[in-house]
């Protein structure tokens, strides 16, 4: 076989991606998850309308938008060192979590984790409760991510925190480390603040060695925190030394 026939069939696969993905693009152009405007997943518009949260106003303990000294979310009572969150759930950062998850344009996931990055990189800038940075990815042994339940993961294919998380791995250097399982749950978003603390209760659990290590744990959207928080218990039960929280978007 010729030396550079292995890197040959390589160029030839390549070049057979870009002629299919060049014929779906002609056939199902790119549009805006927001507007529909055709050419990026999110526009330049969309993008410059996104609802950031100022992490030097935030909640250090929920990451609900202007919760620094008083927090009506959480009271400064949550077991996560910090929480951080990109975006307030609304418009384009709603749209960009229901077509990740349920129109499966699975091109998001970098997308988010690239806001979320930019969240972390403001909130390194801001103290957590004991005083140190919100974020320091120095300070960080692995990411990991609240899991989807058996059977969304069954309906979708996928999970989309898996992929979201891999990119931001990529995007700081960090190691995945995929420890949380949840086999059983309803879906939490038709319930209301106890019903998603009940139906999340020990629902959560780690399925490999965790002590000692200094986690960050990442979510799509933080509503009233039930998620997470099961989630930090589960990960500080099994002996980790601490969790660091962040989500795309903050419901409040």
């Amino acid at each position: 076989m010729p030396r550079n026939a292995n890197r040959v069939g390589e160029c030839l696969s390549a070049g057979a991606s870009l002629l299919v993905s060049g014929a779906a693009e002609l056939l199902w152009p790119t549009r805006c998850v927001s507007c529909e405007m055709p050419g990026e997943l999110v526009c330049d518009q969309c993008r410059e309308n996104l609802p950031w949260i100022a992490q030097r106003w935030a909640c250090p303990d929920c990451g609900a938008p202007f919760g620094y000294l008083t927090c009506t979310e959480c009271a400064h009572e949550w077991e996560a060192r910090a929480t951080i969150c990109a975006l307030g759930f609304a418009g384009t950062a709603a749209r960009m979590v229901s077509c990740l998850k349920d129109a499966h344009e699975l091109r998001l996931a970098p997308v988010i984790a690239a806001a979320m990055a930019t969240a972390l990189d403001e909130a390194s800038a801001w103290p957590a409760r004991d005083g140190y940075a919100r974020f320091d990815p120095r300070a960080i042994d692995a990411v990991c991510f609240v899991p989807a339940t058996s059977a969304a993961f069954a309906r979708r294919g996928f999970d989309h925190m898996e992929l979201v998380s891999r990119a931001l791995c990529r995007e700081e250097g960090l190691a995945l480390a995929d420890v949380l399982v949840r086999p059983y749950s309803r879906d939490q978003r038709a319930l209301g603040r106890e019903e998603r603390a009940a139906n999340l209760a020990g629902a959560i659990s780690v399925c490999d060695d965790v002590s000692g290590l200094d986690l960050l744990l990442l979510d799509d959207v933080i509503t009233t925190g039930a998620s997470v928080r099961e989630a930090t218990r589960a990960l500080l039960a099994r002996g980790a030394a601490s969790v660091t929280a962040c989500a795309l978007a903050r419901v409040w």
